[in-house]
């Protein structure tokens, strides 16, 4: 006799699970604690089988009923209820690891940590996808344009425009690697070139001027803040490299023998490692520094605690105390200030002042050329600098350079 809702609630729990039959091998068991669960036993193939439909009263009788009508029209067509429910919880699983939150994940760790790139290049990208948080429930398969650009639009809302446009660019690395992988048929990003507002170019703060580099030079001799920090200061400027390589070296990447610091691919922008030479005063601030955290480890430690390396902003942080402003001066400007005046004095092959600043060439055979072709003249221009950057600070006379090239 078929079941009805009045006495599926009058069933009371015993010491043992029993069940009681509904229609068409449609029953509900009750367990001892009082829970009341329906099944619906079949056979396929010979063989008797049975699956869950759900818990009384979170599924009703009716529900039940149409649940097992769905079942069984599939044990019609020549197919297991039981296999078919297998397989789609399998690709709700799938689906739900092909969000664009986890696509992406699994890019950063994959493309981006597996290449090795650099630390504060892997930082960033996660930055990116933190801004992107909108985006990570959906499945990256049915994501389209304009769920994309209303994500972007909000952070331009904030009158971010470069992170929007980083963040675009970011996005469609991650659905370029979601195609490569068959996870998703197209990049929705390529059609919305054009569609944010173009940020305004802004430059790293530089000091181009020889008599302002030299007061700067004498004011970070100067400097009463932490000694670690100073000769951090000390050295940039002779190194030429981004500040993010210069706080994450360390000690076994140099050879002091050989006056040469080899930074590692990971940490390169370009993901190549990159070699600078070492002048004597290079050379005589890090023999100071070894004597405070070497001979293991970081060259320029944190604060706190010699297993991280500097903050990422402890320099720019300590221009900003000696009254720098950041429109005046910033870490990495000691670049352009090299690229600067090193092109101006006239001295050295630009491509030898490219291949000291770690900038890549476009073409790999050159490059690779040209990275050991310059090696002796750089060695040379490095000293040249230090010497120079010695002249300025104290106070000598400064070479006339040609200004063409600046203007």
């Amino acid at each position: 006799m078929p079941l009805s809702d009045s006495a599926i609630r009058a069933f009371r729990p015993k010491e043992k699970r029993y069940k009681k039959a509904d229609q068409r091998g449609l029953f509900i068991e009750v367990e001892p604690n009082g829970s009341k669960l329906w099944r619906w036993k079949y056979r396929i193939h010979g063989r008797e089988k049975r699956i869950s439909l759900g818990r009384y009263p979170d599924v009703s009788l009716a529900q039940a009923r149409r649940l097992q009508e769905d079942a069984r029209r599939l044990l019609e067509e020549g197919k297991d209820p039981s296999l078919e429910r297998q397989k789609a919880r399998l690709v709700a699983s799938v689906s739900a690891e092909n969000t664009f939150g986890g696509v992406a994940r699994e890019y950063i760790n994959i493309k981006m940590i597996g290449d090795q790139r650099a630390e504060t290049t892997i930082a960033k990208a996660r930055w990116l996808l933190e801004q992107l948080k909108p985006l990570w429930p959906l499945p990256i398969a049915e994501i389209k344009a304009p769920e994309i650009l209303g994500a972007l639009r909000r952070i331009e809302a904030k009158g971010k425009h470069e992170t929007a446009r980083r963040c675009r660019s970011f996005a469609s690395r991650v659905f370029r690697y979601a195609v490569a992988t068959a996870k998703a048929e197209n990049d929705p990003c390529s059609v919305l070139r054009g569609a944010l507002i173009n940020p305004k170019v802004t430059h790293y703060a530089a000091m181009t001027e020889p008599s302002q580099v030299g007061q700067l030079l004498r004011s970070i001799d100067e400097y009463t803040g932490n000694t670690i920090t100073r000769i951090a200061m000390q050295v940039m400027p002779h190194v030429m490299c981004r500040p993010g390589e210069l706080r994450l070296a360390e000690w076994s990447e140099f050879n002091f023998d050989e006056a040469k610091w080899t930074i590692p691919m990971g940490r390169m922008k370009s993901r190549r490692p990159h070699s600078v030479p070492l002048s004597e005063q290079v050379l005589s601030y890090l023999c100071d520094m070894r004597h405070l955290t070497g001979p293991t480890g970081f060259v320029f430690p944190a604060f706190h605690t010699t297993r991280r390396p500097m903050s990422e902003n402890t320099i720019n942080q300590a221009f900003r105390r000696m009254g720098y402003t950041s429109d005046e001066m910033t870490a990495h400007g000691w670049r352009t200030t090299a690229s600067t005046l090193l092109n101006e004095s006239g001295k050295w092959n630009p491509d030898a002042i490219e291949r000291s600043l770690a900038h890549a060439d476009s073409n790999a055979v050159r490059g690779t050329y040209n990275r050991g072709r310059y090696w002796v003249e750089r060695v040379e221009m490095h000293q040249w600098w230090s010497d120079y950057l010695d002249e300025l600070r104290d106070g000598g006379d400064v070479i006339p350079f040609n200004r063409k090239a600046r203007a």
